[in-house]
């Protein structure tokens, strides 16, 4: 192998570290039994998974029925950098504290702490 083709050091892919890292977290609150932690680590595994969709093609069926196992419809995900899952990761604390003032404004005290509370755990990982 020359200089040229010796593969240099692996990059992190930043949207598989992080759900590598809330997968982790997940596990721990789910033993924790905190399903306050537990929500809010599975909307944001979604959030990043939906972020890395590959989204059809022009004029392509948006779904189409395959046979169990079919590897070729599989296409590789959208690799994100730091910056958007940085953006991801504010506009999901953004959109709970948004939805707690409005939770506020209607008197439902009670879910914007809850929805308080998942901002500030998203935040942890920004």
């Amino acid at each position: 192998m020359t200089e040229q083709e010796a593969p240099g050091p692996a990059v992190e892919d930043p949207a598989e570290a992080i759900k590598s890292r809330l997968r982790a977290d997940l596990r721990s609150a789910m033993i924790a039994k905190d399903a306050l932690r537990v929500r809010a680590l599975r909307a944001l595994i979604a959030a990043v998974d939906d972020a890395q969709a590959v989204p059809p093609a022009a004029g392509q069926p948006r779904y189409v029925v395959h046979a169990f196992g079919d590897r070729s419809v599989e296409v590789p995900r959208l690799r994100l950098t730091d910056d958007d899952v940085q953006r991801l990761l504010r506009h999901e604390a953004a959109a709970r504290t948004s939805a707690a003032e409005e939770m506020e404004r209607l008197d439902q005290n009670e879910r914007a702490q809850e929805l308080r509370l998942e901002a500030a755990i998203i935040t942890r990982y920004r």
